[in-house]
């Protein structure tokens, strides 16, 4: 009885722990926007590219669980694009060059943009299919299929708003490149997911038609 009562608690413990970090995962998510539109108060980019250093870990280590967990998860790709962030995020915080600040959002972008394609080749499951098998791990041909094309369309997102970033980035004010990549481009993100969601349940609703 007493171990069985040990199991139950230990299982409520790590369910909570589970959800806590999800909460703060989803936290910082939000935190990012936040610390970008931060830059239109605070002068010096130092301390934004020490936060966006600080949120950058904490992020990955809240979704892995732990630090051993953390590294042992992360493949070379993953390495190389999360030490290349660290190291641009340390390099604006060390000499507070505005020039590195605004290049950051070309680099997420661009970093996701490698992340994502890398995933359509090989002949591996695209990104958004390793996501899919998360919640339903036997997918058919068919949703497979689908979820190769909206890896692909997400390819194209990250390389258009990592385009109009670096433009921004060239030739706006502070103010236009802080706006955009703090408030358009999380709104045009959301958008996506809504419009994927909405194509998805139709997708779904054509294949059980059939």
């Amino acid at each position: 009885m007493q171990a069985a009562s040990t199991r139950v608690a230990s299982s409520a413990h790590g369910a909570a722990g589970r959800r806590a970090r999800a909460i703060a995962s989803a936290a910082l998510k939000v935190a990012y926007p936040l610390v970008i539109l931060a830059s239109l108060r605070v002068g010096s980019p130092r301390f934004i590219g020490l936060a966006l250093l600080v949120l950058l870990w904490l992020q990955r280590w809240l979704g892995a669980g732990s630090i051993g967990t953390l590294l042992a998860r992360l493949t070379r790709l993953e390495w190389a694009l999360a030490l290349g962030l660290s190291s641009w995020s340390a390099g604006i915080a060390l000499t507070g060059s505005e020039t590195l600040l605004r290049a950051y959002p070309i680099l997420v972008n661009g970093g996701m943009l490698v992340a994502f394609g890398a995933t359509l080749c090989g002949g591996g499951p695209s990104m958004i299919e390793k996501f899919a098998r998360l919640r339903a791990p036997d997918l058919d041909a068919r949703a497979v299929r689908y979820t190769r094309r909206v890896t692909q369309l997400w390819c194209v997102f990250f390389a258009l708003n990592g385009t109009v970033s670096m433009a921004i980035a060239l030739w706006g004010s502070r103010a236009q490149w802080a706006f955009y990549n703090g408030v358009v481009a999380y709104l045009l993100i959301g958008a996506l997911i809504v419009a994927e969601i909405v194509w998805r349940h139709a997708f779904s609703a054509r294949g059980k038609a059939r």
